[in-house]
């Protein structure tokens, strides 16, 4: 008869925590906030943050290489952290005449795979970082139009791009993509 009954104690209370368990589920899954939207809701809300062109620096120029340098600023508006993962761009440049796509390139990989690492920034809650990017044009000399480009000293500078971005870590919220164009 003793046996019966630690049985049972043990079943009650097994049966209380995992019904004290379902009401803090519960309480914390349907919690209103102030503005209507439930906690889980308001953790997944993640304003974009926004590219600029900050400066494209011709560090170089020869017949054989050019060296050019540049730099994105990026802001984050949200109250949290975000993981800036990948900064793609395409640079075109001008005179005032025809626009010329000079590169491509990418600032930060995505991780693919459990072996590769990751190249990520961390932009904390209410901040900006800057980001640098160099760029090397192999033979500029073979073009007569994009020579004359790059030693004219009032080029306008164009750039579009993607970046890739989530919040403070690589699981939490959703992957998020915002799409930029920014001139000098």
């Amino acid at each position: 008869m003793i046996l019966l009954n630690r049985k049972i104690f043990v079943v009650a209370a097994f049966a209380a925590m995992v019904g004290i368990l379902g009401v803090i589920y519960l309480i914390t899954a349907t919690s209103d906030s102030a503005d209507g939207g439930t906690s889980q809701e308001l953790l997944n809300l993640v304003e974009s943050i926004t590219i600029n062109l900050e400066e494209v620096s011709i560090l170089q120029v020869t017949g054989r290489a050019a060296v050019l340098e540049i730099q994105f600023k990026l802001d984050n508006p949200n109250t949290r952290s975000v993981i800036a993962q990948l900064l793609q761009y395409s640079l075109y440049a001008s005179d005032g005449s025809e626009e010329i796509k000079i590169a491509s390139g990418q600032i930060g990989s995505r991780p693919e795979g459990m072996v590769d690492g990751s190249n990520y920034y961390t932009l904390l809650s209410n901040n900006s970082i800057v980001l640098k990017d160099k760029i090397t044009l192999e033979f500029p000399g073979n073009d007569p139009q994009l020579m004359s480009l790059l030693e004219s000293s009032n080029q306008n500078w164009r750039v579009e791009g993607n970046v890739i971005f989530n919040l403070s870590s690589m699981t939490s919220g959703q992957e998020n993509e915002v799409h930029f164009e920014s001139t000098l």
